[in-house]
């Protein structure tokens, strides 16, 4: 099991906190320098509603909102999400007037896709995509044409942490960001110096947890 992890408070709600390991960490598209621990964030309520409200603090009430789609198992937050947008007002065009939280189904061959009685919250939506956590943004990348797809319109994206500040011109708002990781690097696999000096990898890692290869 990984251990020794650091602590990094967010700069916008010190109750809400990274947990970090240095070491050699390979993701889908990336290899990296630090594993990032979200699991709390993403499961335990205040720290969830924490998260919650500081990305809220960045959509203004002319951000349209009609459906945040949570990626990496964050539904707790985008249902927090939720109220608080609602709270500030931010547009929505249901006729609910309330915002649909859901998440994406993924086919066997990795595709998107939305069931029929679940297209009602996708379709001629606008939707904020969330997730866990960005080291390169393809995954974002194939989230924003699944539901282009479907029809809907990508109003914005955000996540726990991201090492990019956009994708498809799209702004991506990340409670943690690289520079506040000391030592963070993100390298493709092919161009990682790590590997190139024989330093083994440590897990593999994603934004649900860890597997620890030695």
């Amino acid at each position: 099991m990984l251990s020794d992890y650091t602590k990094i408070p967010a700069s916008m709600n010190s109750s809400v906190a990274l947990k970090i390991i240095p070491g050699h960490y390979a993701t889908t598209h990336s290899h990296i320098t630090n594993y990032m621990e979200i699991g709390t964030l993403k499961t335990r309520c205040n720290e969830a509603h924490g998260v919650a409200n500081a990305l809220a603090m960045h959509y203004t009430v002319n951000t349209p909102v009609d459906t945040i789609l949570c990626a990496d198992g964050t539904e707790v937050i985008g249902t927090y999400l939720a109220e608080e947008l609602t709270k500030a007002g931010v547009l929505n065009y249901n006729a609910h007037k309330t915002i649909y939280v859901l998440a994406p189904e993924y086919a066997p061959n990795g595709q998107i896709i939305f069931r029929d009685n679940l297209q009602l919250a996708i379709r001629g939506k606008n939707v904020l995509i969330l997730m866990g956590s960005l080291a390169t943004g393809l995954t974002l990348e194939g989230l924003m044409d699944g539901v282009r797809y479907y029809g809907a319109t990508v109003s914005g994206a955000c996540a726990i942490f991201s090492a990019v500040k956009e994708v498809e011109g799209i702004p991506v708002i990340s409670v943690f960001h690289p520079e506040e990781i000391p030592n963070y690097h993100s390298y493709a696999p092919s161009e990682c110096p790590l590997c190139k000096s024989g330093q083994p990898i440590d897990a593999l890692v994603n934004s649900f947890g860890y597997s620890i290869l030695r």
